[in-house]
């Protein structure tokens, strides 16, 4: 296909291409799902459909996201792609339009209007059906992403759009070298990253993909042994990471692709050589999709999709899609080598990437803000992510009195996406914001060396006579159970690193803490794996532990 052929006509395009109806498109445990039973099981799925304008696509399963895709697609109908899966997202999304339903292929974490579950057994007969086609304006994917000020961004996509990427991605990142590969993919399909290459590949690049999202090294190693060569994983540093210090087996893989955060040329070096094939990487972002890519131990430059080109206007650098119509700008800094090739120089100011989703750290801020108790905040990334398969995570401080780190965490995890929740929140008394109200890079540099060196905090622990776990214990000669202190001290390191404690790995007892007496307590912590407890009275060790750290 080319540029031409793309801005050329209004003639449906078909909904699977190359077509052969005993095409393998899917693979699983219970073996191949060919195209004749994929059309099939969304035709069938079509007719069970509500005569509405928006479906939400939430299943997990890519045979059956795929589906689900088809039949909105042969409806006439505009598939829509969730942020996540939670009740805020959903809710705000019907808010905007009482026309969207929900497709789903397991039950969801929340109650909703229309939910119809994409089942195996809902088919029409192959022969019937044609081979289904879209006008290539037919606006086919609404894709949300988070946003940054509280309601999820909008990027909508018309079918010619897609049936592009699935063109013209490949080719990118030397896929087409490769006689229908089949992918195994850790990444979502609703991800756009994950959509291109996983479900629009199969569906106009002539691969297949297994239906499952496999996380751990073993279940990725199982599900790359249940495709065909040639194979190709497509991941992310994280995932990648995991298997390459993994011990588990691999059968052969034949390229790997990565994607949604940087990856580092060490990691895609060590990748390479655990894997025995070559690691590409895709720069992309929602607006435009996978953009550019490069096999990352060659080069520090970009390739450009056949069909974009980089371009300058007035200092600002654009993706050029001139088949559509369209200039997307740049979200981070560019240098433009040529029309085909960049150079990537980081993220634009303010705009922060977690595991491959973006955000303003100035709209979360607000958000963080409208919570009830908080008088200030703001987050800060202490670092950005290397590419070394580590996400880089928030830390927010806080001003809120009488409020918990915990209770604030919580809460902010009902307003964002889950990878934007700061692991820790600390509170302080001011921000050190300036005469004009505004926060400087210099106040918030001040509070991260301040509170993320080791840390050190100090306590007293007594237990009143009144307390009921004395009741019967030791009746005359009360002593506080070990369980009561370990109880006590856990809730107050929550509180007062922002962290679950997750287990306990020493915990030893010198004297026994009496009622009325007291103990006073340090915690000291100096990584985010653990933290040390000594109690003592007098001057005289009464107790130690070491308490485990959890993840946010």
């Amino acid at each position: 296909m080319t540029a031409f052929d793309l801005a050329g006509g209004s003639a449906p395009w078909p909904l699977l291409d190359p077509f052969d109806p005993k095409s393998v498109l899917f693979w699983s445990q219970q073996g191949p799902l060919t195209a004749g039973q994929i059309l099939s099981r969304a035709a069938g799925l079509a007719e069970r459909l509500p005569d509405r304008t928006l479906a939400a696509n939430y299943c997990g399963n890519r045979d059956r996201f795929s589906i689900a895709l088809l039949a909105i697609w042969m409806r006439g109908q505009t598939a829509v792609f969730p942020a996540d899966r939670s009740e805020r997202s959903h809710d705000l999304l019907t808010r905007d339009s009482a026309e969207l339903y929900c497709l789903i292929d397991e039950d969801l974490p929340f109650s909703s209007a229309t939910s119809i579950v994409v089942e195996d057994d809902h088919a029409t007969a192959e022969e019937d059906i044609g081979r289904s086609a879209v006008a290539p304006d037919h606006p086919a994917v609404k894709v949300f992403t988070s946003g940054s000020t509280g309601k999820p961004s909008v990027n909508e996509k018309t079918w010619g759009m897609l049936v592009a990427g699935g063109k013209f991605i490949p080719p990118m990142i030397d896929l087409d070298r490769l006689e229908r590969p089949a992918v195994v993919a850790t990444v979502p399909s609703q991800h756009m990253y994950g959509f291109e290459l996983s479900v629009m590949n199969v569906l106009q690049g002539g691969a297949s993909a297994h239906i499952e999202r496999p996380i751990y090294p073993a279940d990725i190693a199982r599900c790359l042994g249940e495709v065909p060569p040639p194979r190709v994983l497509t991941t992310t540093p994280v995932h990648l990471r995991a298997l390459v210090e993994s011990a588990v087996a691999l059968p052969a893989v034949d390229q790997v692709v990565s994607a949604t955060a940087p990856l580092s040329a060490k990691l895609a070096a060590a990748a390479e050589e655990r894997l025995g094939a070559p690691v590409w990487e895709i720069y992309g972002f929602t607006e435009a999709g996978s953009v550019a890519g490069r096999r990352t131990t060659a080069t520090q430059d970009w390739r450009l999709r056949a069909d974009f080109s980089a371009v300058d206007e007035d200092g600002r650098q654009y993706v050029d899609w001139s088949a559509f119509d369209r200039r997307i700008p740049f979200p981070d800094l560019v240098e433009i080598l040529d029309s085909h090739r960049l150079r990537l120089h980081g993220r634009a100011q303010d705009i922060v990437n977690i595991a491959g989703k973006r955000a303003s750290l100035a709209g979360l801020s607000a958000l963080l803000q409208q919570i009830d108790g908080v008088e200030d905040g703001a987050l800060w990334l202490p670092a950005e992510d290397q590419g070394e398969g580590k996400v880089a995570r928030l830390i927010a401080f806080v001003v809120a009195p009488g409020q918990t780190g915990e209770a604030i965490r919580q809460e902010f995890r009902k307003r964002t996406d889950p990878v934007f929740v700061p692991r820790q929140v600390f509170l302080v008394e001011s921000l050190g914001r300036n005469a004009t109200g505004k926060l400087p890079q210099e106040s918030l540099r001040g509070l991260a060396a301040r509170f993320l060196g080791p840390v050190r905090r100090e306590t007293e622990l007594a237990v009143s006579p009144q307390h009921p776990c004395l009741e019967g214990h030791f009746p005359g000669h009360p002593v506080v159970p070990a369980a009561v202190i370990l109880a006590e001290l856990t809730a107050w390191v929550e509180a007062e690193l922002g962290r679950p404690v997750v287990g306990i790995d020493s915990a030893r007892f010198r004297a026994p803490l009496l009622p009325k007496t007291g103990w006073s307590v340090v915690m000291e912590s100096s990584d985010d794996r653990e933290a040390s407890i000594t109690c003592d009275r007098d001057g005289e060790v009464c107790m130690t532990a070491k308490l485990v750290l959890g993840r946010v």
